[in-house]
Protein backbone atom coordinates (compact mmCIF):
# COMPACT_ATOMS: atom_id res chain seq x y z
CA UNK A 1 0.00 0.00 0.00
CA UNK A 2 1.35 3.41 -0.89
CA UNK A 3 1.75 5.79 2.06
CA UNK A 4 -0.81 8.55 2.25
CA UNK A 5 1.38 11.59 2.20
CA UNK A 6 0.26 15.19 2.36
CA UNK A 7 -2.90 15.55 0.32
CA UNK A 8 -3.15 18.21 -2.37
CA UNK A 9 -5.97 19.75 -4.37
CA UNK A 10 -5.50 19.62 -8.11
CA UNK A 11 -7.79 21.42 -10.48
CA UNK A 12 -9.73 19.19 -12.84
CA UNK A 13 -11.80 20.25 -15.87
CA UNK A 14 -14.63 21.74 -13.82
CA UNK A 15 -13.81 21.29 -10.14
CA UNK A 16 -11.12 20.63 -7.61
CA UNK A 17 -10.33 17.00 -6.80
CA UNK A 18 -8.57 15.78 -3.69
CA UNK A 19 -5.41 13.88 -4.64
CA UNK A 20 -4.71 10.99 -2.29
CA UNK A 21 -1.74 9.51 -4.17
CA UNK A 22 0.61 12.39 -5.13
CA UNK A 23 3.31 9.98 -6.30
CA UNK A 24 1.07 8.67 -9.09
CA UNK A 25 0.08 10.74 -12.12
CA UNK A 26 -1.97 8.96 -14.77
CA UNK A 27 -2.46 9.68 -18.45
CA UNK A 28 -5.14 7.71 -20.33
CA UNK A 29 -4.34 7.25 -24.03
CA UNK A 30 -7.48 7.88 -26.09
CA UNK A 31 -6.92 5.83 -29.31
CA UNK A 32 -8.46 2.37 -28.98
CA UNK A 33 -10.08 3.51 -25.71
CA UNK A 34 -12.46 6.03 -27.22
CA UNK A 35 -13.32 9.55 -26.09
CA UNK A 36 -16.43 8.79 -24.02
CA UNK A 37 -14.85 5.84 -22.21
CA UNK A 38 -11.70 7.87 -21.53
CA UNK A 39 -13.85 10.66 -20.07
CA UNK A 40 -15.73 8.18 -17.88
CA UNK A 41 -12.55 6.54 -16.60
CA UNK A 42 -11.02 9.95 -15.91
CA UNK A 43 -14.01 10.99 -13.78
CA UNK A 44 -13.95 7.65 -11.98
CA UNK A 45 -10.25 7.89 -11.13
CA UNK A 46 -10.51 11.48 -9.93
CA UNK A 47 -13.48 10.61 -7.72
CA UNK A 48 -11.24 8.07 -5.98
CA UNK A 49 -8.41 10.52 -5.41
CA UNK A 50 -6.15 9.71 -8.38
CA UNK A 51 -4.29 12.48 -10.22
CA UNK A 52 -5.23 12.21 -13.93
CA UNK A 53 -3.92 14.63 -16.56
CA UNK A 54 -5.88 15.55 -19.67
CA UNK A 55 -2.69 16.26 -21.62
CA UNK A 56 0.52 14.24 -21.62
CA UNK A 57 3.52 15.83 -19.87
CA UNK A 58 6.78 14.87 -18.19
CA UNK A 59 4.90 14.69 -14.86
CA UNK A 60 3.09 11.52 -15.94
CA UNK A 61 4.21 8.38 -14.08
CA UNK A 62 1.66 5.86 -15.42
CA UNK A 63 0.46 5.73 -19.03
CA UNK A 64 -2.63 3.54 -19.43
CA UNK A 65 -3.60 2.02 -22.79
CA UNK A 66 -6.34 -0.33 -23.90
CA UNK A 67 -6.16 -3.04 -26.59
CA UNK A 68 -2.60 -1.97 -27.37
CA UNK A 69 0.37 -4.22 -28.13
CA UNK A 70 3.78 -3.74 -26.56
CA UNK A 71 5.23 -2.63 -29.92
CA UNK A 72 2.47 -0.05 -30.41
CA UNK A 73 3.05 1.24 -26.88
CA UNK A 74 6.77 1.68 -27.55
CA UNK A 75 6.05 3.49 -30.82
CA UNK A 76 3.65 5.79 -29.00
CA UNK A 77 6.25 6.57 -26.35
CA UNK A 78 8.95 7.28 -28.95
CA UNK A 79 6.66 9.83 -30.58
CA UNK A 80 6.59 11.79 -27.32
CA UNK A 81 9.35 13.91 -25.88
CA UNK A 82 12.15 11.89 -24.28
CA UNK A 83 12.34 12.05 -20.48
CA UNK A 84 14.85 14.41 -18.89
CA UNK A 85 18.36 12.96 -18.41
CA UNK A 86 18.54 10.76 -15.31
CA UNK A 87 14.75 10.44 -15.14
CA UNK A 88 12.96 7.21 -15.87
CA UNK A 89 10.13 7.40 -18.33
CA UNK A 90 6.54 6.58 -17.32
CA UNK A 91 5.35 3.01 -17.00
CA UNK A 92 3.42 1.88 -20.08
CA UNK A 93 0.53 -0.14 -18.70
CA UNK A 94 -2.40 -2.17 -19.89
CA UNK A 95 -5.82 -0.96 -18.71
CA UNK A 96 -5.97 -3.99 -16.37
CA UNK A 97 -3.69 -2.12 -13.94
CA UNK A 98 -6.14 0.78 -13.97
CA UNK A 99 -9.27 -1.35 -13.36
CA UNK A 100 -7.57 -3.29 -10.56
CA UNK A 101 -6.51 -0.02 -8.94
CA UNK A 102 -10.04 1.36 -9.17
CA UNK A 103 -11.41 -1.79 -7.55
CA UNK A 104 -8.80 -1.59 -4.75
CA UNK A 105 -9.35 2.15 -4.24
CA UNK A 106 -5.58 2.73 -4.43
CA UNK A 107 -2.75 2.11 -6.90
CA UNK A 108 -1.94 -1.61 -7.00
CA UNK A 109 1.69 -2.70 -7.44
CA UNK A 110 2.73 -2.85 -11.08
CA UNK A 111 3.34 -6.47 -12.07
CA UNK A 112 4.77 -7.95 -15.24
CA UNK A 113 1.33 -8.77 -16.61
CA UNK A 114 0.43 -5.07 -16.52
CA UNK A 115 3.44 -3.85 -18.50
CA UNK A 116 3.45 -3.14 -22.24
CA UNK A 117 7.15 -2.28 -22.63
CA UNK A 118 8.11 -5.92 -23.23
CA UNK A 119 6.22 -8.05 -25.68
CA UNK A 120 4.85 -10.95 -23.69
CA UNK A 121 2.68 -13.44 -25.56
CA UNK A 122 -0.82 -13.23 -24.18
CA UNK A 123 -2.44 -16.44 -23.15
CA UNK A 124 -5.82 -17.13 -24.60
CA UNK A 125 -8.80 -16.96 -22.32
CA UNK A 126 -9.22 -20.14 -20.28
CA UNK A 127 -11.77 -22.47 -21.76
CA UNK A 128 -15.18 -22.44 -20.09
CA UNK A 129 -15.16 -24.88 -17.18
CA UNK A 130 -17.83 -27.37 -16.24
CA UNK A 131 -19.55 -26.49 -13.00
CA UNK A 132 -22.17 -28.64 -11.24
CA UNK A 133 -25.35 -26.74 -10.34
CA UNK A 134 -25.32 -27.17 -6.54
CA UNK A 135 -22.73 -25.70 -4.17
CA UNK A 136 -22.63 -29.00 -2.27
CA UNK A 137 -21.31 -30.70 -5.45
CA UNK A 138 -18.22 -28.56 -5.86
CA UNK A 139 -15.26 -27.65 -3.62
CA UNK A 140 -15.18 -24.00 -2.61
CA UNK A 141 -11.96 -22.88 -0.86
CA UNK A 142 -11.67 -20.03 1.61
CA UNK A 143 -9.47 -17.97 -0.72
CA UNK A 144 -10.24 -17.84 -4.42
CA UNK A 145 -9.51 -15.97 -7.65
CA UNK A 146 -12.55 -13.68 -7.94
CA UNK A 147 -12.89 -11.90 -4.61
CA UNK A 148 -13.80 -8.45 -5.96
CA UNK A 149 -16.53 -9.91 -8.18
CA UNK A 150 -18.06 -12.17 -5.51
CA UNK A 151 -17.97 -9.45 -2.84
CA UNK A 152 -19.82 -7.02 -5.14
CA UNK A 153 -22.58 -9.59 -5.74
CA UNK A 154 -22.77 -10.32 -2.01
CA UNK A 155 -23.37 -6.62 -1.30
CA UNK A 156 -26.34 -6.73 -3.67
CA UNK A 157 -27.52 -9.99 -2.05
CA UNK A 158 -27.37 -8.42 1.40
CA UNK A 159 -29.25 -5.33 0.20
CA UNK A 160 -31.93 -7.55 -1.38
CA UNK A 161 -32.26 -9.39 1.94
CA UNK A 162 -32.79 -6.08 3.72
CA UNK A 163 -35.62 -5.36 1.28
CA UNK A 164 -37.23 -8.78 1.66
CA UNK A 165 -36.49 -9.72 -1.97
CA UNK A 166 -35.63 -13.34 -1.30
CA UNK A 167 -35.45 -14.30 -4.99
CA UNK A 168 -32.84 -11.63 -5.75
CA UNK A 169 -30.88 -12.54 -2.63
CA UNK A 170 -30.65 -16.19 -3.69
CA UNK A 171 -29.78 -15.29 -7.30
CA UNK A 172 -26.84 -13.11 -6.27
CA UNK A 173 -25.68 -15.68 -3.69
CA UNK A 174 -25.70 -18.44 -6.31
CA UNK A 175 -23.67 -16.38 -8.77
CA UNK A 176 -21.17 -15.37 -6.08
CA UNK A 177 -20.87 -19.01 -5.00
CA UNK A 178 -19.95 -20.14 -8.53
CA UNK A 179 -17.32 -17.39 -8.80
CA UNK A 180 -15.73 -18.60 -5.56
CA UNK A 181 -15.44 -22.15 -6.91
CA UNK A 182 -13.84 -21.25 -10.25
CA UNK A 183 -10.24 -22.43 -10.64
CA UNK A 184 -9.14 -19.25 -12.44
CA UNK A 185 -9.67 -15.50 -12.49
CA UNK A 186 -12.54 -14.23 -14.61
CA UNK A 187 -11.20 -11.66 -17.09
CA UNK A 188 -13.96 -11.82 -19.72
CA UNK A 189 -17.69 -12.45 -19.56
CA UNK A 190 -17.33 -15.25 -22.10
CA UNK A 191 -15.71 -17.40 -19.39
CA UNK A 192 -19.09 -17.61 -17.65
CA UNK A 193 -20.75 -19.18 -20.67
CA UNK A 194 -22.60 -22.34 -19.70
CA UNK A 195 -22.05 -21.89 -15.96
CA UNK A 196 -25.07 -22.15 -13.61
CA UNK A 197 -26.36 -19.28 -11.52
CA UNK A 198 -25.66 -16.26 -13.72
CA UNK A 199 -28.77 -14.29 -14.59
CA UNK A 200 -28.84 -11.13 -16.65
CA UNK A 201 -28.47 -8.87 -13.62
CA UNK A 202 -25.40 -10.67 -12.24
CA UNK A 203 -23.78 -10.76 -15.68
CA UNK A 204 -24.35 -7.03 -16.10
CA UNK A 205 -22.68 -6.29 -12.76
CA UNK A 206 -19.70 -8.50 -13.60
CA UNK A 207 -19.33 -6.93 -17.05
CA UNK A 208 -19.20 -3.45 -15.52
CA UNK A 209 -16.64 -4.58 -12.93
CA UNK A 210 -14.44 -6.13 -15.62
CA UNK A 211 -14.59 -3.02 -17.78
CA UNK A 212 -14.34 -0.27 -15.16
CA UNK A 213 -13.12 -1.90 -11.95
CA UNK A 214 -16.24 -0.73 -10.13
CA UNK A 215 -20.00 -1.13 -10.54
CA UNK A 216 -22.12 1.99 -10.19
CA UNK A 217 -25.05 0.05 -8.71
CA UNK A 218 -22.91 -1.61 -6.04
CA UNK A 219 -21.28 1.69 -5.09
CA UNK A 220 -24.71 3.35 -4.90
CA UNK A 221 -25.95 0.62 -2.56
CA UNK A 222 -22.89 0.90 -0.35
CA UNK A 223 -23.39 4.66 -0.03
CA UNK A 224 -27.14 4.52 0.56
CA UNK A 225 -28.46 5.57 3.95
CA UNK A 226 -30.83 2.63 4.16
CA UNK A 227 -28.17 -0.01 3.47
CA UNK A 228 -25.77 1.47 6.00
CA UNK A 229 -28.47 1.83 8.65
CA UNK A 230 -29.83 -1.68 8.10
CA UNK A 231 -26.32 -3.11 8.24
CA UNK A 232 -25.62 -1.24 11.47
CA UNK A 233 -28.86 -2.35 13.13
CA UNK A 234 -28.64 -6.02 12.11
CA UNK A 235 -25.15 -6.20 13.58
CA UNK A 236 -26.70 -5.60 17.01
CA UNK A 237 -27.07 -8.86 18.95
CA UNK A 238 -30.77 -9.75 19.00
CA UNK A 239 -31.83 -7.57 16.05
CA UNK A 240 -33.10 -9.16 12.84
CA UNK A 241 -34.10 -7.68 9.50
CA UNK A 242 -37.73 -7.05 10.51
CA UNK A 243 -36.78 -5.09 13.61
CA UNK A 244 -34.09 -3.15 11.75
CA UNK A 245 -36.57 -2.30 8.98
CA UNK A 246 -39.13 -1.06 11.51
CA UNK A 247 -36.54 1.13 13.21
CA UNK A 248 -35.45 2.57 9.87
CA UNK A 249 -39.06 3.37 8.88
CA UNK A 250 -39.48 5.08 12.24
CA UNK A 251 -36.58 7.39 11.36
CA UNK A 252 -33.79 5.78 13.39
CA UNK A 253 -30.34 5.93 11.84
CA UNK A 254 -27.72 5.51 14.59
CA UNK A 255 -27.08 3.52 17.76
CA UNK A 256 -27.79 6.66 19.77
CA UNK A 257 -31.20 6.84 18.07
CA UNK A 258 -31.92 3.26 19.13
CA UNK A 259 -30.89 3.83 22.73
CA UNK A 260 -32.81 7.09 23.09
CA UNK A 261 -35.95 6.43 21.02
CA UNK A 262 -36.81 2.74 21.31
CA UNK A 263 -38.99 2.43 24.42
CA UNK A 264 -38.78 -1.34 24.89
CA UNK A 265 -35.62 -3.22 24.02
CA UNK A 266 -35.26 -6.94 24.75
CA UNK A 267 -32.62 -8.00 27.26
CA UNK A 268 -30.67 -9.48 24.36
CA UNK A 269 -30.74 -6.17 22.46
CA UNK A 270 -29.72 -4.25 25.59
CA UNK A 271 -26.74 -6.54 26.00
CA UNK A 272 -25.92 -6.19 22.30
CA UNK A 273 -25.90 -2.39 22.55
CA UNK A 274 -23.95 -2.44 25.81
CA UNK A 275 -21.15 -4.45 24.23
CA UNK A 276 -21.57 -3.31 20.64
CA UNK A 277 -18.03 -2.00 20.17
CA UNK A 278 -16.49 -5.35 21.11
CA UNK A 279 -19.10 -7.46 19.31
CA UNK A 280 -18.65 -5.53 16.05
CA UNK A 281 -14.90 -6.27 16.14
CA UNK A 282 -13.97 -9.62 14.52
CA UNK A 283 -12.95 -12.45 16.81
CA UNK A 284 -9.50 -13.81 15.95
CA UNK A 285 -8.89 -17.55 15.69
CA UNK A 286 -6.54 -17.70 18.75
CA UNK A 287 -9.30 -16.11 20.85
CA UNK A 288 -11.89 -18.57 19.53
CA UNK A 289 -9.60 -21.50 20.36
CA UNK A 290 -8.91 -20.06 23.82
CA UNK A 291 -12.66 -19.89 24.50
CA UNK A 292 -13.07 -23.45 23.26
CA UNK A 293 -10.45 -24.61 25.77
CA UNK A 294 -12.10 -22.73 28.64
CA UNK A 295 -15.51 -24.24 27.85
CA UNK A 296 -14.04 -27.70 27.26
CA UNK A 297 -12.36 -27.69 30.68
CA UNK A 298 -15.67 -26.91 32.38
CA UNK A 299 -17.62 -29.40 30.25
CA UNK A 300 -15.24 -32.29 30.96
CA UNK A 301 -15.27 -31.49 34.68
CA UNK A 302 -19.07 -31.58 34.66
CA UNK A 303 -19.30 -34.71 32.45
CA UNK A 304 -16.14 -36.76 31.81
CA UNK A 305 -15.91 -37.98 28.24
CA UNK A 306 -17.93 -35.10 26.79
CA UNK A 307 -16.43 -33.23 23.83
CA UNK A 308 -16.51 -29.62 22.61
CA UNK A 309 -16.07 -28.93 18.88
CA UNK A 310 -15.37 -25.53 17.32
CA UNK A 311 -17.83 -25.14 14.44
CA UNK A 312 -18.87 -22.28 12.10
CA UNK A 313 -16.43 -20.38 9.94
CA UNK A 314 -13.46 -21.26 12.13
CA UNK A 315 -13.97 -24.95 11.30
CA UNK A 316 -13.94 -23.97 7.60
CA UNK A 317 -10.50 -22.41 8.07
CA UNK A 318 -11.37 -18.76 8.71
CA UNK A 319 -8.88 -16.74 10.70
CA UNK A 320 -11.56 -14.45 12.13
CA UNK A 321 -15.31 -14.32 12.60
CA UNK A 322 -18.10 -12.47 14.38
CA UNK A 323 -18.99 -15.19 16.88
CA UNK A 324 -17.86 -18.55 18.21
CA UNK A 325 -20.02 -21.67 17.79
CA UNK A 326 -19.25 -24.58 20.12
CA UNK A 327 -20.97 -27.95 19.71
CA UNK A 328 -21.14 -30.24 22.76
CA UNK A 329 -21.93 -33.95 22.87
CA UNK A 330 -21.13 -37.18 24.76
CA UNK A 331 -20.41 -40.60 23.24
CA UNK A 332 -23.15 -42.19 25.35
CA UNK A 333 -26.65 -41.24 24.17
CA UNK A 334 -28.60 -39.30 26.78
CA UNK A 335 -25.67 -38.44 29.03
CA UNK A 336 -25.67 -34.89 27.64
CA UNK A 337 -29.11 -34.18 29.10
CA UNK A 338 -28.94 -31.53 31.83
CA UNK A 339 -25.28 -30.74 31.11
CA UNK A 340 -25.62 -27.23 29.77
CA UNK A 341 -27.13 -25.58 32.91
CA UNK A 342 -24.29 -27.04 35.01
CA UNK A 343 -21.71 -25.73 32.55
CA UNK A 344 -23.23 -22.25 32.49
CA UNK A 345 -23.33 -22.08 36.31
CA UNK A 346 -19.63 -22.93 36.47
CA UNK A 347 -18.74 -20.34 33.81
CA UNK A 348 -20.79 -17.71 35.65
CA UNK A 349 -18.98 -18.45 38.92
CA UNK A 350 -15.73 -17.75 37.05
CA UNK A 351 -17.10 -14.36 35.99
CA UNK A 352 -16.93 -15.21 32.29
CA UNK A 353 -20.60 -14.76 31.37
CA UNK A 354 -21.80 -11.23 30.56
CA UNK A 355 -25.14 -12.38 29.15
CA UNK A 356 -26.91 -15.66 28.47
CA UNK A 357 -30.25 -16.82 27.14
CA UNK A 358 -30.99 -20.50 27.61
CA UNK A 359 -33.16 -22.42 25.13
CA UNK A 360 -34.45 -25.87 26.02
CA UNK A 361 -34.68 -28.64 23.44
CA UNK A 362 -38.25 -28.69 22.08
CA UNK A 363 -38.28 -32.36 21.16
CA UNK A 364 -36.00 -35.38 21.29
CA UNK A 365 -37.79 -37.30 18.52
CA UNK A 366 -35.50 -37.14 15.45
CA UNK A 367 -38.19 -38.57 13.16
CA UNK A 368 -40.45 -35.65 14.00
CA UNK A 369 -37.62 -33.08 13.84
CA UNK A 370 -36.32 -34.10 10.41
CA UNK A 371 -39.75 -33.62 8.84
CA UNK A 372 -39.92 -29.96 9.84
CA UNK A 373 -40.11 -27.58 6.90
CA UNK A 374 -38.03 -24.86 8.55
CA UNK A 375 -34.26 -25.02 8.82
CA UNK A 376 -33.78 -23.96 12.45
CA UNK A 377 -32.84 -26.80 14.76
CA UNK A 378 -34.26 -27.24 18.25
CA UNK A 379 -31.18 -28.34 20.18
CA UNK A 380 -30.68 -27.17 23.73
CA UNK A 381 -28.42 -24.14 23.60
CA UNK A 382 -27.26 -20.95 25.28
CA UNK A 383 -26.89 -17.69 23.37
CA UNK A 384 -24.11 -15.95 25.28
CA UNK A 385 -21.79 -13.01 25.53
CA UNK A 386 -18.55 -14.10 27.20
CA UNK A 387 -15.81 -12.09 28.80
CA UNK A 388 -12.76 -13.28 26.87
CA UNK A 389 -10.00 -14.29 29.28
CA UNK A 390 -6.93 -12.09 28.99
CA UNK A 391 -3.52 -12.05 30.68
CA UNK A 392 -3.44 -10.09 33.97
CA UNK A 393 -3.34 -6.35 33.35
CA UNK A 394 -4.93 -6.60 29.89
CA UNK A 395 -8.38 -5.26 29.09
CA UNK A 396 -11.05 -7.92 28.54
CA UNK A 397 -13.16 -8.22 25.39
CA UNK A 398 -16.80 -9.26 25.00
CA UNK A 399 -17.36 -12.11 22.51
CA UNK A 400 -20.53 -13.69 21.14
CA UNK A 401 -20.63 -17.43 21.84
CA UNK A 402 -23.29 -20.06 21.10
CA UNK A 403 -23.14 -23.31 23.09
CA UNK A 404 -25.16 -26.08 21.44
CA UNK A 405 -25.78 -29.55 22.90
CA UNK A 406 -26.59 -32.45 20.55
CA UNK A 407 -27.09 -36.16 21.34
CA UNK A 408 -24.43 -38.36 19.75
CA UNK A 409 -26.94 -39.96 17.33
CA UNK A 410 -27.61 -36.52 15.81
CA UNK A 411 -24.13 -35.06 16.25
CA UNK A 412 -22.84 -35.65 12.66
CA UNK A 413 -25.90 -33.84 11.28
CA UNK A 414 -25.55 -31.04 13.84
CA UNK A 415 -21.84 -30.65 13.04
CA UNK A 416 -22.60 -30.49 9.32
CA UNK A 417 -25.35 -27.91 9.84
CA UNK A 418 -23.38 -25.72 12.24
CA UNK A 419 -20.24 -25.70 10.09
CA UNK A 420 -21.81 -23.83 7.14
CA UNK A 421 -21.41 -21.87 5.06
CA UNK A 422 -25.00 -20.62 5.05
CA UNK A 423 -25.29 -20.92 1.26
CA UNK A 424 -23.64 -24.35 1.26
CA UNK A 425 -26.18 -25.62 3.81
CA UNK A 426 -29.09 -24.11 1.88
CA UNK A 427 -27.96 -25.80 -1.34
CA UNK A 428 -27.31 -29.10 0.46
CA UNK A 429 -30.88 -29.17 1.82
CA UNK A 430 -32.26 -28.24 -1.58
CA UNK A 431 -30.21 -30.97 -3.27
CA UNK A 432 -31.47 -33.51 -0.74
CA UNK A 433 -35.08 -32.54 -1.33
CA UNK A 434 -35.12 -32.00 -5.10
CA UNK A 435 -32.59 -34.55 -6.30
CA UNK A 436 -32.98 -37.31 -3.69
CA UNK A 437 -36.49 -36.78 -2.26
CA UNK A 438 -35.09 -36.69 1.29
CA UNK A 439 -35.47 -34.27 4.21
CA UNK A 440 -32.21 -33.02 5.71
CA UNK A 441 -31.56 -30.68 8.63
CA UNK A 442 -29.28 -30.51 11.64
CA UNK A 443 -31.14 -33.35 13.38
CA UNK A 444 -30.98 -36.01 10.69
CA UNK A 445 -31.76 -37.29 7.19
CA UNK A 446 -35.25 -38.70 6.66
CA UNK A 447 -36.87 -40.64 3.81
CA UNK A 448 -40.56 -39.57 3.77
CA UNK A 449 -41.61 -42.47 1.52
CA UNK A 450 -39.95 -45.20 3.56
CA UNK A 451 -40.63 -43.36 6.84
CA UNK A 452 -37.04 -44.12 7.77
CA UNK A 453 -34.09 -42.26 9.28
CA UNK A 454 -30.59 -42.65 7.92
CA UNK A 455 -27.92 -43.41 10.50
CA UNK A 456 -24.58 -41.63 10.39
CA UNK A 457 -21.49 -41.99 12.53
CA UNK A 458 -19.68 -39.14 10.77
CA UNK A 459 -20.27 -36.41 8.18
CA UNK A 460 -18.84 -38.66 5.48
CA UNK A 461 -21.81 -41.02 5.96
CA UNK A 462 -24.26 -38.19 5.22
CA UNK A 463 -22.54 -37.33 1.95
CA UNK A 464 -22.52 -41.02 1.04
CA UNK A 465 -26.26 -41.39 1.75
CA UNK A 466 -26.87 -38.45 -0.61
CA UNK A 467 -24.58 -39.81 -3.33
CA UNK A 468 -22.21 -36.85 -3.01
CA UNK A 469 -18.42 -36.78 -2.92
CA UNK A 470 -17.30 -35.80 0.58
CA UNK A 471 -16.18 -32.20 0.92
CA UNK A 472 -14.04 -31.39 4.00
CA UNK A 473 -15.03 -28.26 5.98
CA UNK A 474 -12.38 -26.06 4.34
CA UNK A 475 -14.03 -26.72 0.94
CA UNK A 476 -17.52 -25.58 2.03
CA UNK A 477 -17.01 -21.81 1.79
CA UNK A 478 -19.72 -21.33 -0.85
Amino acid sequence: MLPRRRRALVEGPSNFSEVRFPGVTIYLVEPRMGRSRRAFLTRLARSKGFHVLDAYSSAVTHVVMEQTSAQEAICWQESRAAPAPGCAGPALLDVSWFTESMAAGQPVPVEGRHCLEVAVPRKGLPSPVRMPPYACQRPTPLTHHNTSLSEALEVLAEAAGFEGREGCLLAFCRAASVLKALPCQVTALSQLQGLPGFGEHSRRVIQELLEHGVCEEVERVRRSERYRSMKLFTQIFGVGVRTADRWYREGLRTLDDVQSRVPRLTEQQKAGLRHHRDLSTPVQRPDAEALQQVVETVVVQALPGATVTLAGGFRRGKLQGHDVDLLITHPQEGQEAGLLPRVMCSLQRQGLVLYQQHQLSHSRDPTHLTQRSHTMDTFERSFCIFRLPRPPGSTWKAVRVDLVVAPISQFPFALLGWTGSKHFERELRQFSRKERGLCLNSHGLFDPEQKALFRAAAEEDIFRHLGLAYLPPEQRNA
